[in-house]
């Protein structure tokens, strides 16, 4: 295993236990070069699963695309790179238990976007202006609007609940 900082191909296994998952090995490394330590992980090799796009292109799932758009829409935001880690494995795992060979680009675009939203409002109108492609800015209102009416009526049953206890 290469080292991600001085490129050194020589380390050794600090610790391995199973992802929270089960479905991989973790492993802690140091480098005997610099000694700096990173993590791996391990996984079964399943059959490709390939990602439909929208313009009916077929290309090789990588869960690797989905933390890399969770991080560009989270960008100067506060949320940790752990929080991105765990959402995008509860997204691979969601897909791999609805699809064998071919999940659509659009499932995954609402999986990213349903959980951006429980974690990080702005976040997620950063992701819904590109993946749905906003044309213009009546568009963008609309889907803030959407998601201050969710928010209004979520306040609303708090205020019941609590009136309910009194």
């Amino acid at each position: 295993m290469r080292c991600p900082f001085c490129k050194e191909d020589d380390d050794r296994v600090i610790d391995s236990r199973a992802s929270n998952d089960g479905f991989a090995i973790r492993r802690r490394r140091e480098c005997l070069a610099c000694e700096r330590r990173f993590t791996t992980y391990e996984r079964i090799e399943e059959s490709p699963l390939r990602i439909v796009k929208k313009d009916e292109r077929r290309e090789p799932f990588e869960r690797r695309k989905i933390l890399l758009g969770l991080i560009k829409a989270c960008e100067k935001r506060p949320i940790p790179i752990a929080t991105l880690e765990e959402i995008t494995e509860r997204i691979e795992n969601k897909v791999l238990e609805k699809y064998d060979t071919e999940v659509p680009v659009s499932y995954v675009g609402e999986l990213v976007m349903k959980e951006l939203k429980d974690v990080d409002q702005v976040a997620y109108v950063r992701f819904a202006s590109v993946y749905r492609e906003f044309k213009d800015i009546n568009e963008f209102m609309d889907a803030l609007q959407s998601m201050l009416r969710g928010r209004t009526s979520k306040k609303k049953k708090k205020a019941k609940k609590g009136a309910n206890r009194r």
